[in-house]
């Protein structure tokens, strides 16, 4: 997560620091929450669900002109959920996108987006010990994921926005769980720098 963090952070720092001549930024934080594919047995096995918990997001993007840009988001499990009953585990997901926002109103405009990035499944409570890390008291499931998504950002003062937004994230190989697909829904609060 550390590095997750840090890469958002970077995108952040570059994108202020090109001049910002017919160009926006926006932050947002919000909650929302997950939903995926009922859990299923296959061969006598129990592949649960992903659907459930508190999900924080933060999410940053830079529009370029034409309300065309890049986005980056970071969205995890806010406590940790049990894998099978047992096991501890926490989902962060990540994704890099393309972004549009198209003005429908003075004070509305859509967001759709789509892009690539992973998940990052978390199960605690194992010792994992490598030579540039140290030592961790969790072992990583790492999956490639695309993503699509939208929301509607309604700005109440100057560039403050909220925004009612949902995400897509198609999951590759996610053997763990009973789908390959998670949609992840909440709201967020935003501003706009530079509208």
């Amino acid at each position: 997560m550390k590095k997750l963090t840090l890469a958002v952070t970077l995108l952040c720092f570059a994108a202020a620091l090109v001049p910002a001549h017919a160009q926006t930024i926006d932050v947002g934080f919000g909650v929302g929450t997950v939903s995926g594919p009922a859990p299923e047995t296959r061969n006598g096995v129990l592949f649960p669900s992903q659907s459930g918990g508190a999900y924080p997001a933060f999410s940053a993007d830079f529009l370029l002109r034409h309300h065309f840009g890049i986005e980056g988001e970071l969205s995890w499990r806010a406590s940790q959920a049990l894998y099978g009953g047992y096991q501890p585990y926490r989902p962060i997901f990540y994704a890099f996108n393309a972004i549009w926002v198209p003005k429908l109103t003075k004070n509305i405009s859509a967001e759709l987006l789509g892009g690539i990035g992973g998940e990052d499944l978390r199960f605690y409570g194992i010792l994992n010990c490598n030579n540039f890390v140290g030592c961790t008291t969790y072992t990583s499931s790492n999956h490639f994921m695309g993503d699509f998504g939208g929301g509607i950002r309604a700005y109440f003062w100057h560039g403050a926005f909220i925004r009612p937004e949902a995400r897509l994230y198609l999951i590759n190989n996610n053997v763990e769980f009973s789908g390959s697909h998670v949609l992840r829904y909440g709201a967020s609060l935003g501003y706009s720098f530079g509208r």
